[in-house]
């Protein structure tokens, strides 16, 4: 039995594998940011579920990057510690193109270890798929990872590399501030200037169309209001310095579909960027991962290209019996890096 883990800044995911199956996934709100102490408060949680000090880990990370840390390197050295001591000696780390560590070894080698979970998830379809984009769009961000030749052809390594290729897209359908689809949306036929406050967020879009599983969205809402139909009205309608009952539903409505479009476009035009860079063949599908996985399908089309579902390439035996296992196989799709640190860990 072994346990993957992903810290991130925002959450927390773990799978559980038994025998190379996927068994269990879970995701905890992790607010990292705000101290050290949340991801204690995480772990307890994990522990009143499974007996942690018993089984196997493995993890990978990106919380190093939340402020709360001075710098990355002392981010990886600090997670690591504190990882260690609620699980283990035994809790292996990953180090990118290094593979798995020891948790002692973390800190010395922290600039692999650093937002390495992506190509955990890439590491994943590349052994179960000849060619294709893995397209892993969470609360924050969107992972553009290419595999071509059953390997990982990305241009960059580290955050700063992937933003630069493209590979790193601050687009998530949870926790993104709709001031960063602007500068400017249409009401009723007029477009009218943004304003850049954190008033609204993608959970508020995605709520309003009916696409967002309230499950997913695990953090306050912007106002730290209702997470409510009215409430995202509400947050909306802000944005353009206006109260929901000045408009109608169907007003709010256009608009929260733009903001949708507006995401789908960035989106679009940075994996036109890499799939050229990679050279992936015009039928090379989308792998899509992430609490923001129903957009791939839409994303796909726009691309001209199929789509396919993570859970399906790490699950397959479940496909037949799809009453049972939904629930798993939809947290799987959502916790990819954290499902891919314990199938590659068993295997390893």
């Amino acid at each position: 039995m072994i346990i993957g883990w992903d810290i991130g800044g925002a959450h927390v995911k773990a799978c559980l594998v038994q025998g190379g199956r996927v068994h269990e996934v879970a995701q905890w709100p992790c607010a990292l940011w705000q101290g050290l102490d949340r991801l204690d408060a995480v772990l307890h949680q994990a522990a009143q579920r499974w007996p942690l000090r018993q089984l196997t880990h493995a993890a990978t990370m990106t919380g190093e990057m939340v402020d709360l840390f001075p710098h990355r390197a002392d981010g990886v050295a600090r997670l690591a510690e504190c990882m260690a001591q609620a699980l283990g000696p035994g809790l292996r780390v990953y180090a990118g193109r290094l593979g798995w560590l020891p948790v002692a070894r973390a800190g010395e080698h922290w600039r692999h270890v650093a937002s390495a979970n992506w190509r955990l998830s890439a590491e994943l379809v590349a052994q179960r798929l000849p060619q294709g984009l893995l397209v892993d769009m969470g609360s924050t961000t969107c992972d553009l990872v290419p595999v071509r030749g059953h390997a990982v052809v990305a241009l960059g390594e580290d955050d700063a590399s992937r933003l630069a290729s493209g590979e790193l897209v601050y687009q998530g359908v949870v926790r993104t501030p709709l001031c960063a689809l602007g500068p400017q949306a249409p009401v009723d036929g007029t477009w009218l200037n943004l304003m850049n406050e954190w008033f609204a967020t993608s959970a508020d879009v995605y709520r309003l169309t009916g696409q967002l599983d309230e499950t997913h969205d695990q953090h306050p809402a912007a106002d730290s209001g209702p997470k409510t139909r009215n409430g995202s009205l509400r947050r909306l309608a802000r944005m353009v310095g206006r109260d929901a009952q000045d408009e109608d539903g169907a007003t709010w409505l256009a608009l929260a579909r733009h903001f949708r479009q507006r995401q789908l476009d960035t989106v679009a035009g940075q994996a036109r960027r890499v799939i050229a860079q990679a050279g992936l063949a015009a039928d090379a599908p989308l792998v899509g991962a992430g609490c923001g996985a129903f957009l791939v399908p839409a994303l796909a089309a726009a691309l001209g290209r199929p789509a396919l579902d993570f859970c399906a390439l790490a699950l397959p035996a479940t496909a037949s019996v799809p009453a049972t296992a939904a629930p798993l196989a939809g947290w799987a799709q959502v916790c990819a890096p954290a499902v891919a640190a314990a199938l590659l860990a068993a295997q390893d």
